[in-house]
């Protein structure tokens, strides 16, 4: 199995779907239409590909992209190939809301929870979305990129010298 062949069958399979499509690091990245994510990876788990495993569901937050503010990132993985693939959905702000891959993979349960619970990515049809780590009353979903990096106030620092 190898990158040009997945890319090649989802691309065959799903061909108004997939964005793009990048190698980093080797490892096939494929940016896909969020509408279309849950049936990409339907196919990839029940055809002849078998990516059996889910390895990861997390959230990104890419605030100076309006359009594609959150994203969510999906990890899965042929065990008996060894083949990993990452696939990628972006969404703007208003619209943060994806399938659940629930009912497709058990483990999908508690990546999904964490994954709102950081940056309040709601999963449609999820069984108990609720926060998983943080205090149920904290207010706001502490990964997004909402808040400065340091404190504006103090003056015992000088940026020149981190670079800055």
């Amino acid at each position: 199995m190898t990158n040009e062949f997945v890319l090649e069958a989802i691309t065959r399979e799903f061909p108004e779907s997939v964005i793009s499509s990048s190698e980093p690091y080797g490892m096939l990245t494929i940016e896909v239409k969020k509408d279309d994510i849950k049936k990409i990876i339907h196919y990839l788990k029940d055809s002849s590909l078998e990516f059996n495993f889910l390895t990861d569901i997390c959230g990104i937050h890419y605030p100076e992209f309006p359009d594609k503010e959150i994203g969510v990132v999906y990890h899965l993985h042929n065990m008996m190939a060894n083949f990993r693939l990452r696939l990628k959905i972006f969404m703007s702000r208003e619209n943060i809301e994806v399938d659940s891959l629930v009912d497709l993979y058990a483990g999908a349960n508690w990546m999904e929870r964490e994954t709102f619970d950081f940056y309040g990515i709601k999963f449609k049809g999820h069984p108990d979305l609720r926060p998983i780590l943080n205090m149920e009353d904290l207010g706001y979903h502490p990964m997004l990129k909402e808040y400065r990096l340091e404190d504006g106030t103090r003056t015992d620092k000088d940026d020149a010298m981190f670079g800055r």
